[in-house]
């Protein structure tokens, strides 16, 4: 057995990681992974992106076993090698969050949403540390950010590429689509057009597919955020639209109809203070708002 372990390749341990990984065997899993990165670092390849996918494996065997600080490590270092890799954000943002640093994981989980829109685990993730920063910090928790990186159109483009992009066919087709630039612009009107269409007839649900196929395509059009936010409210799904207001306030700083429809969801939320901070924002942009000013009445009146 020895004489093989000695015999076996970088790549060879890598998948022995894997199937150990698989099996639940995350000791096992870290031990391989360690091996094969020391086996490549030796070999003086300059192979950047398989370094950066075994840094990446090993954090999540590290994640699973509880060990969150080398989890965090060796994603840093991932992130170094492949600059925005989607999954060692994700597992950086997970151990992070285990670890309570909930400011670090938000920022993780929204730049994994500024490369796909339509990833669950980051939606949850953003969603769950909003609450946990708003209870530690109160209605201005987002002050208290680090800087969220803003992830480059080309960065983009060749991450959308990776087959380690695409989990799932639903995934990987979103990300192939995010490949056709102006194409994918232009069709990204166009299903935003047949999301609006479908606002004017009352029927939210089949516009929120439209506009979120919309996003797929182009993730940088605040409308389109916007658009989604108002049915959101009409549905009822109030932390949906929060999110929504925040991606389009990230793009879009001074974006009235965001904090507006963001304070319509935390009312409804009973988020009392974030509401009327939202209210405040829109009225000093625009005092003469006639609809704030009567939701800012309402939620004062708000025990």
């Amino acid at each position: 057995m020895p004489q093989k372990r000695r015999s076996q390749s970088w790549t060879e341990l890598k998948q022995a990681g894997n199937e150990c990984f698989r099996a639940g065997q995350y000791g096992e899993a870290v031990n391989l992974y360690s091996q094969s990165i020391q086996l490549l670092e030796k070999s003086g390849q300059k192979k950047k992106e398989d370094l950066g996918i075994l840094y990446s494996n090993r954090a999540a065997s590290y994640l699973k076993d509880g060990n969150c600080s080398e989890c965090i490590k060796d994603c840093t270092t991932s992130l170094e090698l492949i600059p925005f890799g989607f999954k060692a954000l994700l597992r950086r943002a997970s151990a992070y969050e285990a670890l309570e640093r909930y400011r670090q994981a938000y920022v993780d989980y929204k730049t994994v949403l500024q490369i796909d829109w339509n990833i669950p685990a980051a939606h949850d993730g953003v969603n769950r540390m909003t609450k946990a920063l708003t209870d530690i910090d109160g209605p201005s928790w987002r002050e208290k950010l680090p800087p969220i990186p803003t992830v480059p159109m080309s960065v983009k483009e060749s991450l959308a590429q990776a087959a380690s992009l695409a989990p799932s066919p639903q995934q990987n087709s979103t990300t192939d689509n995010k490949k056709k630039g102006p194409e994918a612009v232009k069709k990204a009107k166009a299903l935003k057009e047949e999301g609006n269409v479908f606002v004017k007839k009352g029927e939210h649900k089949k516009a929120v597919e439209k506009y979120t196929q919309s996003l797929g395509q182009d993730p940088t059009e605040v409308t389109t955020y916007t658009n989604r936010a108002l049915c959101y409210l009409s549905l009822k799904m109030y932390k949906e639209a929060i999110n929504d207001c925040d991606e389009a306030l990230r793009l879009d700083s001074a974006n009235i109809k965001a904090f507006y429809r963001r304070a319509q969801a935390n009312k409804e939320l009973k988020n009392k203070k974030s509401a009327i901070e939202d209210l405040n924002s829109v009225l000093k942009k625009d005092p003469n708002n006639m609809a704030a000013q009567k939701l800012l009445q309402e939620v004062q009146k708000m025990k």
